[in-house]
């Protein structure tokens, strides 16, 4: 390992190289530091994987490079020479643009819009939409996205929305890319784009970070690894020397293994929640599954496989139609979340802070909002509430300063266990997990699939689906692939493997 400040030698490019360096770099919240003197370099044309747990420091010391955020104390070099960027459009005409793990798009708008965002294309006074929507096309095609420029970016999957983010920034031409989970909703063929294009960047002399909690990426992607724990520089390397394990163990501080929890034989019973024939008109066709008490259920497919809105059909958030839904043997169908929660079933969305949250309300509000009638006597009781909380951040090892704060103050791990828990507050039979695990660290990851285990472990039927093929082996006693809308197949536990599931995910078995 190598102290900080430390360097490697990388290529130069074709005349696009950029040198960042921070040195001593602080910054404080209010009374809160989260960065502690940070200090290390980011090598032209090379792809440096920047490690750590949620609350690490990472995003926020990428932000400070890119302009969303300013430094306490400290330099930031740009090409040996001090630099402070006032905002994200000084940062980016330096050549260094940042793509968010939380999508900076604006719904209303299209999605060529939204790719020329304050950099509009304009012919004399007017703006030359023809031009952005051709070259809105040329950036799509490059990471693998074939929709229409004119797409309003509200009618977007999470997936696609991804996907804008990264098109958006290689149009930019930038010299420095700054990529946070990107891959945190793309499948696999998706992903292989993406790497192809970072591969591409790198020849090309861009200097590229990749954040990311997907060690197998980090392992396959990046020429060297940086990690940080609590606002620290901890190590640095060459990604070729360290293994998963030992990255896992630097994030954390201790040694981390046994991620998934042992696997129990598959239980036997009648089903808890039987599907035969359900379609989504536009996703999912003639749709059968069923899931028994105790039972883990994975569901895999490519984004527009129609996992996600199958489960939304079923919850009332879409419209579908034919079929029978029986859960606990009684025949069900429902309008709403709100009525499916009612009957034991209840859904966590993939995308946490639109659908999952209300991030800026306090965690109180956000646990009990599915469960208001238990605590309502007739009036809302706090103690109840407050109890409830306090159960809660125990249970699901929710960590917070103060119970009274915004869902926001949170890591994104913990929102994550909180939404856990809120789902869960109606006291379900049946739990559908949409990307349980998506943009948090491992530490967390670990700790949500031991919970997923102990909520089958207690006689409930959970059903995950994740774009994380290691994910649904690690956890599930069968998995249902979808493609096209349709059932492909269903793997038993002696038949899940990477291999099997990716041949049968793009139709290739």
């Amino acid at each position: 390992m190598a102290a900080a400040g430390s360097r490697c030698n990388g290529a130069q490019g074709n005349g696009v190289a950029l040198q960042v360096g921070f040195r001593d770099v602080v910054k404080t919240f209010g009374p809160v530091r989260v960065l502690h003197g940070v200090s290390f370099d980011l090598e032209p044309g090379r792809v440096l994987g920047l490690l750590g747990e949620n609350g690490a420091g990472k995003t926020t010391l990428m932000k400070i490079l890119a302009g969303y955020e300013t430094m306490t104390s400290g330099e930031l070099l740009i090409d040996g020479q001090a630099r402070h960027f006032a905002d994200s459009r000084a940062a980016e005409a330096a050549g260094i643009v940042m793509i968010h793990q939380e999508f900076n798009l604006a719904d209303d708008l299209t999605v060529a819009q939204n790719i020329f965002l304050g950099h509009e294309r304009v012919r004399g006074w007017r703006l030359d939409n023809a031009a952005m929507r051709r070259e809105a096309a040329q950036a799509m095609q490059q990471v693998g996205l074939d929709i229409d420029p004119d797409t309003r970016t509200r009618d977007l999957i999470v997936a696609e929305k991804q996907l804008v983010e990264i098109a958006k920034a290689v149009s930019r031409q930038a010299r420095l890319v700054v990529m946070d989970e990107p891959t945190a909703t793309l499948t696999p063929t998706e992903i292989e784009r993406l790497f192809v294009l970072i591969r591409r960047l790198r020849t090309q002399g861009v200097s590229l970070v990749y954040i990311s909690h997907k060690l197998d990426e980090v392992e396959r992607i990046t020429d060297e690894i940086v990690v940080m724990r609590d606002g620290r520089f901890v190590a640095r390397a060459p990604t070729v020397d360290v293994t998963r394990q030992q990255m896992a163990n630097l994030m954390v501080g201790r040694e981390l293994s046994d991620m998934f929890p042992p696997k129990n034989p598959a239980p036997d019973g009648p089903p808890l929640l039987e599907v035969h024939g359900l379609s989504v008109p536009g996703w999912a066709h003639d749709v059968s599954f069923d899931l028994r008490a105790g039972e883990i259920v994975g569901f895999a497919g490519l984004v527009g496989s129609g996992r996600t809105e199958l489960f939304e059909g079923l919850l009332g958030l879409r419209a579908s139609h034919g079929g029978e839904v029986r859960l606990g043997g009684a025949p069900v169908r429902f309008a709403s979340p709100k009525q499916a929660a009612k009957h034991g079933l209840t859904y966590l969305s993939e995308d946490r802070k639109g659908r999952g949250l209300h991030v800026r309300l306090p965690l109180l509000d956000n646990l009990t909002l599915m469960d208001l009638d238990r605590h309502a006597r007739p009036w809302l009781d706090h103690r109840s509430e407050q109890r409830a909380l306090q159960k809660a951040v125990a249970e699901f090892g929710i960590r917070c300063n103060d119970l009274g704060a915004p869902a926001s103050s949170l890591s994104g791990g913990n929102q994550q266990k909180l939404a856990i828990a809120k789902v869960l507050q109606p006291g379900p039979r049946v739990v559908v997990l949409d990307e349980p695990t998506r943009g948090v660290d491992v530490g967390a990851k670990r700790d949500i699939y031991f919970l997923i285990r102990r909520l089958a472990d207690e006689g409930r039927g959970i059903v995950v689906v994740s774009s994380e093929l290691v994910e649904l082996i690690g956890l599930c006693h069968r998995v249902v692939v979808m493609r096209a809308g349709r059932v492909q197949t269903t793997l038993g536990a002696d038949q899940l493997t990477e291999e099997e599931l990716i041949a049968h995910v793009t139709g290739t078995h």
